[in-house]
């Protein structure tokens, strides 16, 4: 099974990035990216992709608004947030925005795949930093 992914993030080399490590998997697609918050919800709506990756400093609307609207369009799509944001008020607000995961930019990788196969399979996800403070 593929899992249809939309990046969403305002730094081009960042999505370009994340594309290429993500399509190299090979059960992960990138339907779409987006460069702010409201193309990311519109995309989202549009599309319903499985997974939305997203930061939550962009303009035009932050990352923590784009997932409340996300989930109350599509609630099959589950969020993952990817910031360098890690104190506990910026995780809060996540997740009650609805994200089912919150990754710190730092994170490798692989544990991006990680997070992303393990939300799609109905888990939460967050970062090892996270975990351990």
């Amino acid at each position: 099974m593929v899992i249809k992914v939309l990046l969403a993030d305002d730094h081009t080399v960042l999505r370009d990035g994340l594309r290429y490590l993500l399509e190299a998997q090979g059960d992960i697609e990138i339907v779409g990216t987006a460069a702010n918050g409201k193309e990311a919800v519109e995309q989202a709506i549009r599309d319903c992709p499985d997974v939305v990756l997203m930061d939550i400093s962009m303009p035009l609307m932050n990352g923590i608004e784009a997932t409340q609207q996300i989930r109350e369009f599509c609630p099959r799509t589950q969020v993952a947030i990817l910031s360098i944001h890690h104190a506990t008020e910026h995780i809060q607000r996540a997740l009650q925005a609805g994200a089912a995961g919150y990754l710190i930019k730092e994170s490798a990788g692989m544990e991006v795949v990680q997070a992303i196969r393990a939300i799609h399979s109905g888990r939460h996800y967050f970062s090892q930093k996270i975990v351990r403070s």
